[in-house]
């Protein structure tokens, strides 16, 4: 057996063991790392795996995050946000790819991991199965039922084309239009192809929804998604989820016609209408202009060779019935007849009438009442009605100066009477402040005497209400204050020894 060998790369940087001895060189869990990295990114710098898509999920960065996995075996894939933007193929789990790109290390769980930048589909095979895995998946939320499906309108106005702006299918739907009845046609210019296409298609659909009729651009009657033959994976643009719920949840009619008339996507069974091929749907689209008037010339003529038959007929049959018919002048002489006999009763009538109004006349005419009589009669009434308007304007006169009298007698009393309340009042005020000024202290002080308070400023009335060496105030009349200490209690009520704090200066009592 060969002795084990050791790779260089780990030993170019470190230093090796104790001197004499054979053991390996000592690695910090770092040093290791960073070792074990670039021998793993020198060796296995650009691979291509196939296996099936485990565990994925987007996260809130963008980096997308998965396994791809095997009967026996698994390895974790991190595609970062810029790359994830241009993938062609978007991963789902379950998908069969081929991921194209590098191995690194996750030093921070030491784990290797794969950094994917191409990703697949792993043969025409594996896309089948997804395909048709998400056709059942649709189905089974009931975006492909017949009771979804609108009406194609028998003769557009306007038509929405989607595809793409350069390529044979726009002139060969155009010259097909042209060819069965021109219409007006928007043009939605999209990639069909590529990792852009699906969401452009997607928005081009929404996008017509959303014209409204106040919008300055002709909202279309109905939408033509076309695109030329290609490979399965070419059309994959066309099996996208998003692609399909657009077509489902479109209000506007749409003709799907998507490569040649083996070619089934999944946008077809969204679809109100498939036709096999783009000039197909042209002819789905719009009627023969040439057999529509052609038809309503025939139309015309059957219809002038039967309003011809009508009349035929008819005429005849009104000649067979005329001679069932007696003459005409037969039928009109009873009826000019009776008109006479009507004529002359209704003269006689009215003449009767007539005398019988004149009558009613005569008699009512003698018991109108004459106008001079009217007048005279309706003049005595108004002085009357003057006579007693005027006794009661001298009564309401008589009364406004009762009641001025009685007024003015009342405002002498109230001036008297407020003029007596006055002076009595003014009285009461005066005698009550004489009592005051009576009671107040001021006038006791004025007569020689002094008042004592304690340090709140209490008076004191009795030497009961002191003890010694209290400190208290000494009031006098215009002098001011003085503060004094207790020395002494007596109970004789005779003598008081007070002893002040501080020399009073002379002429001040204390």
């Amino acid at each position: 057996m060969n002795p084990p060998t050791y790779d260089n790369t780990l030993n170019e940087h470190y230093e090796p063991g104790s001197p004499g001895s054979n053991e390996p060189s000592v690695y910090t869990v770092g040093e290791l790392s960073a070792a074990l990295k670039r021998l793993v990114e020198d060796k296995f710098g650009y691979i291509r795996v196939r296996g099936e898509v485990s565990g994925f999920k987007r996260a809130t960065s963008g980096h997308l995050y998965m396994s791809l996995k095997d009967t026996d075996s698994i390895i974790d894939v991190v595609c970062w946000r810029g790359t994830a933007n241009s993938l062609e193929v978007f991963p789902e789990d379950g998908m069969e790819v081929i991921a194209t790109g590098r191995v690194s290390t996750y030093v921070a769980r030491s784990k290797y991991q794969m950094i994917l930048e191409r990703l697949e589909i792993a043969g025409e095979g594996a896309l089948l199965k997804l395909v048709e895995e998400r056709r059942r998946r649709l189905e089974a939320q009931g975006l492909f039922e017949d009771s979804n499906k609108k009406q194609l309108p028998y003769l557009p106005e306007t038509i929405g084309l989607i595809t793409s702006e350069s390529g044979a299918v726009i002139r060969d739907v155009l010259h097909r239009l042209n060819d069965r009845f021109p219409r007006q046609v928007l043009l939605w210019p999209v990639t069909v192809q590529g990792s852009k296409s699906a969401e452009e298609i997607s928005n081009a659909i929404s996008g017509f929804n959303l014209i409204t009729e106040s919008s300055s651009i002709k909202r279309p009657d109905l939408l033509i998604i076309a695109r030329g033959g290609g490979s399965l994976e070419d059309l994959m643009a066309f099996n996208e989820e998003n692609v399909v719920r657009a077509a489902a949840l479109s209000e506007i009619p749409i003709i799907s016609a998507i490569g040649h008339e083996t070619d089934t996507t999944l946008v077809d069974f969204a679809a109100d209408k498939r036709a096999p091929t783009p000039t197909a749907a042209a002819e789905m689209a719009v009627p023969v202009r040439g057999e529509i008037l052609e038809r309503v010339n025939e139309n015309n003529s059957r219809l002038f060779v039967a309003i011809n038959r009508q009349l035929e007929f008819l005429t005849q049959q009104t000649i067979g019935l005329s001679r069932g018919l007696p003459e005409p002048i037969r039928l009109l002489e009873e009826s000019t007849q009776r008109v006479d006999d009507w004529s002359e009763r209704i003269f006689l009538a009215m003449a009767r009438t007539i005398d019988d109004k004149k009558s009613t006349i005569d008699l009512v005419k003698h018991q109108i009442a004459q106008p001079l009589d009217y007048v005279a009669r309706k003049y005595h009434d108004l002085r009357g009605v003057l006579v007693r308007v005027e006794a009661i304007r001298l009564i309401k006169i008589r009364m406004i100066e009762r009641d001025r009298d009685d007024l003015k007698d009342l405002g002498v009393r109230v001036s008297s009477g407020f003029a007596t309340q006055k002076f009595l009042i003014t009285q009461k005020l005066n005698n009550l402040e004489s009592l005051l000024e009576s009671y107040s202290h001021k006038s006791v002080l004025e007569r020689g005497f002094t008042i004592i308070r304690d340090t709140k400023g209490k008076p004191i009335s009795s030497v009961d209400k002191l003890s010694k060496g209290e400190n208290v105030t000494i009031a006098f009349k215009e002098d001011g204050l003085a503060e004094a200490k207790i020395l002494s209690l007596s109970q004789d009520h005779l003598e008081k020894k007070v002893e002040e704090d501080d020399p009073v200066p002379e002429g001040k009592p204390s």
